[in-house]
């Protein structure tokens, strides 16, 4: 699907430094978890309608996600390291695929998280997709969906960068996406991709 143009960002908002800065800004805060924990976790039930509300924003429909081959790997032990065992086995396929690999958390710096081709976008393709994925969301026009009363406006700072993560691999045209669960769970924003072409899971502890 063609995405209209974004709106201009103003001058000096798009470089690298301004979009970390931003994204930090997206932190999950202490009266956001005091208002989960006091529902009982009812509001974690609206996770992925949320999420899918701003994929709608942002100008994807969900079922375009089909088109990424995703492989989406959870568990409590291991699942980061499955995601980058099959990375570097399908970055060896004859056919020179263009592999797209999501997960958390980063190391030295958050664009770690959303690699093509084994190497982390760069500061300014970071920004780009930020910003693009930023302003979109911020604009008025298309109004956002609101799942209920209490739906955020701006997605925290896991869905932000699971949706930035989506947008670039669709941008990029990879072949196949990695897709690392965040918690985990039923709940989990990630859960939004409706046919994964694989689903794999690494070891499961009582917690999960």
């Amino acid at each position: 699907m063609a995405l209209p143009p974004a709106p201009a960002s103003p001058a000096g908002h798009a470089d690298y430094e301004s979009a970390v800065r931003d994204l930090n800004g997206l932190q999950t805060t202490h009266e956001v978890i005091q208002q989960i924990r006091a529902s009982r976790g009812s509001l974690n039930e609206h996770s992925v309608p949320e999420f899918t509300a701003f994929v709608e924003k942002l100008g994807h429909r969900v079922a375009d996600f089909d088109r990424l081959a995703v492989i989406h790997v959870t568990g409590t032990k291991g699942k980061g390291s499955t995601c980058a065992f099959v990375d570097a086995i399908l970055r060896q396929h004859p056919a020179r695929l263009k592999v797209g690999l999501f997960t958390s958390p980063h190391l030295v710096e958050v664009r770690e998280r959303i690699q093509i081709d084994g190497r982390p976008l760069s500061k300014d393709a970071f920004a780009r997709y930020f910003y693009d994925v930023y302003d979109r969301l911020a604009s008025p026009d298309p109004p956002l969906r609101l799942v209920h009363a209490g739906s955020p406006t701006m997605p925290m700072y896991f869905r932000f960068l699971a949706l930035m993560a989506f947008h670039a691999f669709l941008a990029e045209s990879v072949d196949v996406a990695i897709i690392e669960v965040g918690v985990g769970g039923e709940y989990d924003p990630t859960n939004v991709v409706e046919r994964p072409v694989v689903c794999g899971i690494a070891s499961l502890g009582v917690d999960h």
